[in-house]
């Protein structure tokens, strides 16, 4: 009888430790502070640029660097920058992050950790799912339903 060793996805975890290390460096070097400088001086203090800057970098970041670890990252920058705008707790610079680290996840396989499972699992049945041809089928579906988005939350708020 095997292991419970045996049943692990090692690579899956092992992904997600070293992602969450990366997280706390830069966090720990202000690297996480310095990004929120930006995203401020970079949207002029224009919410309407806030919004769309968030929720664009957070679907494209997150496609390439799975959405729970650069959600955790974001928060304390989204935070920065309510605050700053002078916004409630509930506001839709959260929608922006949320809407865009979600669907962001789905343009790659590296996106979300179910992606990664999944293809995991999947090359463990014998069937091989390649980078490039999960972003082949997924890219362009994310890019338009973060699209979508965009526009709702441009008019809903």
């Amino acid at each position: 009888m095997p292991g419970l060793e045996h049943e692990v996805e090692w690579p899956s975890l092992i992904f997600f430790v070293g992602l969450f290390v990366v997280i706390a460096a830069a966090e720990s070097t202000g690297l996480i502070q310095e990004i929120a400088n930006v995203v401020l001086q970079a949207s002029q203090g224009n919410l309407t640029i806030a919004v769309i800057m968030i929720l664009w970098v957070s679907a494209i970041a997150s496609a390439f660097i799975d959405n729970i670890p650069f959600t955790a990252t974001m928060l304390p920058i989204v935070l920065f920058l309510s605050e700053s705008f002078g916004l409630p707790k509930d506001n839709v610079l959260w929608w922006s992050l949320s809407l865009g680290a979600c669907l962001g996840g789905n343009g790659t396989v590296i996106g979300a950790s179910a992606n990664v499972v999944t293809v995991g699992v999947a090359e463990k049945a014998g069937f091989r799912i390649s980078f490039v041809e999960y972003m082949k089928m997924c890219w362009w579906p994310m890019m338009i339903t973060v699209t979508m988005c965009m526009v709702y939350l441009l008019i809903a708020y």
